[in-house]
C-alpha cells in the first residue's frame, strides 16, 4: 500500500480538532483543523435581512470565504486589494451559504441574518468541507442563546 507524503496511509483518516469558542466576540466561532488544514469559521447574527426578504418574516444565513495570503505554499495576494473576487471564491462562498440554508428552518429565524466567515489559515487540502463543517459548528452556537432565551424556536 502506498504511503501519502505526510505519511498517512491512502485508507487513513486525517485527524479532525474543532476548537469552540475561538473567538471572543463573535456569536459562534470555531477553529477546526483537518490535519494541517486550519480554517476559522464565525457566525454573526444581525437583526436585518436583505432588502428581498424585508417585510416577509424570515431569515437568511449567508456566507464569505477567504485564504489568507500564505496559506498555502505561495503567497497570493488578498483579493481586497485587487478590489474584485475571484469565481472560485464566490462559487465557494455560495456553496457555504446554500449547504448551511438547506439545514436552517429561515422562517423561524424570523427577520434575522446569520452571516457565516470561513478564513482559510492554512491550505492542505479539504478547505471547502472544513468551512462547511466549521461553518454549521459556529452557526449551531450562534443560534443556542436566542433559542434558550426564546427568541426563535428551537428547530
Amino acid at each position: 500500500m502506498s504511503v501519502r507524503p505526510s505519511g498517512r496511509a491512502p485508507d487513513e483518516m486525517r485527524p479532525v480538532r474543532f476548537t469552540r469558542r475561538f473567538t471572543r466576540h463573535a456569536e459562534g466561532s470555531v477553529l477546526v483543523e483537518f490535519g494541517d488544514t486550519r480554517v476559522l469559521c464565525t457566525a454573526s447574527v444581525e437583526d436585518t435581512v436583505p432588502a428581498f426578504l424585508r417585510g416577509k418574516g424570515q431569515g437568511w444565513v449567508t456566507a464569505e470565504y477567504g485564504m489568507l495570503p500564505r496559506s498555502t505554499h505561495t503567497r497570493t495576494p488578498r483579493e481586497a486589494a485587487k478590489g474584485k473576487q475571484s469565481g472560485r471564491t464566490q462559487e465557494i462562498q455560495r456553496l457555504i451559504g446554500r449547504s448551511l440554508r438547506a439545514v436552517v428552518d429561515l422562517a423561524a429565524l424570523g427577520e434575522r441574518t446569520i452571516t457565516i466567515d470561513c478564513d482559510v489559515l492554512q491550505a492542505d487540502g479539504g478547505t471547502r468541507t472544513a468551512a462547511i463543517t466549521g461553518g454549521y459548528i459556529a452557526l449551531a452556537a450562534a443560534r443556542a442563546p436566542p433559542v434558550q432565551q426564546g427568541v426563535i424556536p428551537p428547530r
